[in-house]
């Protein structure tokens, strides 16, 4: 039996794997990224992982700014099925019309919930207890093409983008390997999405602002698990009467019933620090531990040597938010 003819299109680390199961599985006639950006702190102009890893399996590679600028060349490749994972770019329809069959994305969420770019992240910020992968033909729309077939699991309350990431990665090649495997086998499905669809776009700088006197711990919380992979949460501290930025990596709600709050305390408020808790602040509703923080030009610690180090002691208004 002949392999499946596919052109792959991915561009960061997580799609690394997925390129190499397509190239185990599939004969992969290109491989199609996003162009070559400067990275690091030289700000080198260097090729994304998925670009890196297709040059060491010897297989053709194109990084265009835009895709129509090779729409030609690809017209001019006869091939069955399109994989994307993590690709980063729209599909025109005349693009999608090049494969005989048409175009696979993987996504990690359980179409149509948290149709985007940041469904992993999203599905902490909003503190659901399942999420999974979804296989689905690419249509016009954002993500709501038809499924092809969808894989599900639990998300721990302990979970972090970093950890469920580390989950969702392996369940989606097990979904990849599925599909292509029937498809292979002349097997095409095509499952409308139902329900009602929500959204998860890109995550921007402002979005990982943690504002104690707007937040509530739970909120806080569930974003900073959802930022575990970047961009960090962060916040403003003040100390000695100067504002420095402050990355927020770890929290964690108090265990049990709080008692009541005093309402004279502000939001923002150090309300305790001790190892290994870290230090305990008031939030508009509820305090939080934060647990781990990275201070700029510093490496990562524990909050309370942080604390400990620069003085912060209990009663003190230190992560008041300024804007």
């Amino acid at each position: 039996m002949n392999k499946l003819k596919t052109i792959f299109f991915g561009t960061p680390d997580i799609a690394v794997p997925y390129l190499e199961l397509a190239h185990e599985l599939t004969d992969v006639q290109l491989v199609v990224t996003q162009a070559d950006k400067p990275r690091g702190r030289g700000m080198v102009i260097t090729p994304c992982p998925v670009k890196s890893r297709a040059l060491e399996l010897g297989l053709p590679v194109r990084s265009p700014d835009k895709l129509k600028d090779i729409y030609e060349e690809v017209k001019n490749i006869p091939f069955d099925i399109g994989v994307v994972v993590a690709f980063g770019k729209i599909f025109r329809p005349d693009f999608l019309a090049l494969a005989k069959t048409g175009f696979l994305n993987v996504h990690f969420s359980l179409l149509p919930l948290l149709r985007g770019a940041a469904p992993v992240q999203h599905s902490l910020f909003n503190n659901f207890s399942k999420t999974g992968v979804s296989v689905f033909w690419i249509a016009p729309g954002m993500d709501d093409g038809p499924l092809f077939l969808q894989k599900e699991i639990p998300i721990d309350p302990q979970d972090d983008a970093q950890s469920l990431f580390g989950k969702l990665i392996p369940l989606g090649l097990e979904a990849l390997k599925e599909t292509l495997t029937r498809l292979e086998a002349g097997e095409i499905i095509k499952i409308p999405q139902t329900g009602e669809p929500t959204l998860a776009p890109m995550i921007k700088k402002e979005g990982a602002l943690i504002c104690f006197d707007t937040m509530a711990a739970e909120e806080i919380h569930h974003r900073v698990r959802g930022l575990a992979c970047g961009p960090k949460a962060r916040t403003s501290i003040c100390l000695h009467g100067k504002e420095e930025p402050l990355q927020i990596l770890r929290t964690r709600l108090p265990d049990g019933p709080e008692p009541p709050a005093d309402a004279a305390v502000r939001a923002g408020t150090v309300l305790r620090v001790e190892s290994p808790n870290g230090i305990l602040v008031k939030c508009k509703q509820g305090s939080i531990w934060i647990t781990q923080v990275h201070p700029a030009g510093k490496k990562p610690m524990p909050a309370a040597a942080y604390a400990n180090g620069h003085g912060i002691k209990p009663g003190t208004e230190v992560f008041i938010f300024h804007g």
